[in-house]
């Protein structure tokens, strides 16, 4: 559980004070992390800033000899949001939850199914897509992502605006169950868009000015720390200035209360007693770094190959420096000298090529790019493709399982809690008795695709027991029950029969 912090009835410096130091420990404790970070990024995603304050990290990519791991962790953050939240696809529904009783579940489905589409209109015309496929690489190489979820402004085509936060801006302080619902985000901002973002606020005198003096004032940049911190079944936002030039150190510039966090943060694999994640780059690093480290030497090899090295006798004619290596070049030389004359390699590089191969299949195998990736060759029969699909459940079972608790639900119950706050969807708490979350994404489907194959095995099997085994079977409950389990909607199907009082006695 969340260390308490101060209430509103202490004063703002107190309450900024007690916020940043506890967002410094989080700063602290996160620094053995960052080194490794900087590996996965440099060798998987080296166009993306991982640290703020990574040394060259603008020619990181100059030491990146082998583009497996890259195109393998693009391979698997497109296959996560394609099976997670594809674009412009139904990957959720809402329906009746089980104290809904029987005859109220038609009237009920159907104002949820309406309410799932205003929901899903909303995400269809958000920035959503964009951004959750960058927190899908950051969670693919560094193991940890997050996403910010905030309300668009009135009169914005969609109620939703999303980020994804660099890593180097997140900060996540560690709990005792062990969720990572304590978030700290720190990012810079000019005096202009701080002024505009946090206009209730008493800014600094600074700050000020540095609005006032408009491009001049461009490149001083000041320090915002925003704090999520859950409390009584709730959340409490803060907004802190942390720095900023001559500027008071320790301001509070907002806070409220959400019902949901705006900070998703979600993790690929989380080991005991540690609050971030781990990636599938961080396993594969050293067979990354290796295949990086064996390509270079293949290059200098071939270079050596195609350019040679060379001896000449210092015989006072030939002057090796202004040698020039090209097609019809005439090099003079001392009669009865060797002239110029390449130097034998010791050696040849000719094993790199296993090596090569073994490093990059373990590579793929780790991020997965073998079993997610692109179907290669003749199309795939539905058996092949049943199995493939098994497979993926399988391999993706546990991350799944820890996505859909730390970011799917999470996303829609936020969504649903802005709708509701705008007055576009009627008041709902998505608890499972009253209203239940449905995932309809094409990882989620896997296991409803199974229970309704055995389910209909399980029919047909009674078929051949005769008129006696098919009375055991309610033909009718059974197209419903599938008809829930493969997601279809609930406008289509039709209700049960209302149950007379002579049936009931």
């Amino acid at each position: 559980m969340a260390r308490p912090i101060p209430t509103n009835g202490d004063s703002d410096p107190a309450i900024a004070a007690d916020l940043l130091r506890r967002y410094r420990r989080a700063k602290q404790a996160r620094g053995a992390w960052e080194g490794t970070w900087q590996d996965c990024y440099d060798f998987a995603l080296p166009q993306r800033q991982a640290l703020a304050a990574a040394p060259g990290a603008d020619r990181r990519s100059d030491r990146l000899f082998d583009g497996t791991a890259p195109d393998a962790a693009d391979q698997l953050a497109a296959s996560l949001m394609s099976q997670l939240v594809p674009p412009w696809t139904r990957w959720f529904g809402l329906q009746p939850g089980n104290e809904v009783p029987e005859a109220a579940r038609a009237a009920v489905g159907e104002v949820l199914e309406k309410t799932a589409a205003v929901l899903q209109s909303h995400f269809d015309r958000s920035n959503f897509a964009v951004e959750a496929h960058q927190c899908f690489l950051d969670l693919a190489v560094a193991g940890t992502a997050a996403l910010q979820f905030e309300e668009a402004a009135p009169g914005e085509e969609s109620a939703f605006r999303f980020a994804c936060v660099p890593l180097a801006q997140i900060y996540v302080e560690a709990g005792g169950e062990g969720r990572a619902d304590t978030v700290f985000r720190a990012s810079e901002m000019r005096a202009d868009r701080l002024l505009e973002r946090f206009a209730r606020a008493e800014l600094p005198d600074q700050i000020k000015r540095d609005a006032e003096r408009g491009e001049d004032g461009v490149e001083r940049r000041h320090t915002v720390v925003e704090a999520a911190i859950p409390e009584d079944g709730a959340v409490r936002y803060f907004a802190v200035l942390e720095s900023g030039g001559a500027a008071r150190d320790g301001t509070l510039l907002a806070q409220g209360r959400f019902a949901q966090s705006p900070f998703l943060v979600f993790r690929w694999l989380k080991a005991p007693g540690e609050v971030y994640g781990r990636s599938p780059v961080m396993k594969a690093l050293p067979d990354i770094k290796t295949a990086n480290k064996v390509v270079e030497l293949v290059l200098k090899n071939a270079s050596i190959a195609v350019t040679g090295i060379w001896q000449a006798d210092d015989d006072g004619v030939l002057n090796p420096a202004n040698v020039k290596l090209q097609p019809g070049t005439i090099i003079p030389k001392a009669v009865g000298s060797a002239g110029l004359t390449p130097l034998e390699a010791p050696g040849r590089f000719d094993v790199s090529n296993l090596v090569l191969e073994d490093l990059r299949g373990r590579i793929r195998h780790a991020l997965l790019a073998d079993r997610l990736g692109q179907v290669e060759g003749p199309k795939m029969t539905a058996t092949e493709i049943l199995e493939r699909s098994a497979e993926m459940a399988r391999v993706l079972g546990a991350t799944y399982g820890r996505l859909q608790s730390e970011l799917l639900t999470p996303l829609v119950a936020r969504a649903i809690a802005i709708l509701r706050r705008r007055g576009e969807v009627p008041p709902m708490v998505v608890d499972g008795r009253v209203v239940d979350l449905q995932y309809k994404s094409p990882l989620a489907r896997v296991q409803s695709e199974s229970d309704v194959r055995n389910a209909i095995a399980w029919i047909q099997q009674t078929a051949l027991l005769g008129p006696e085994g098919m009375a055991a079977v309610d033909a009718g409950a059974a197209a419903r029950w599938i008809a829930r389990a493969m997601g279809v909607p609930a406008d289509i199907v039709r209700p049960p029969p209302p149950i007379s009082p002579a049936t009931a006695a």
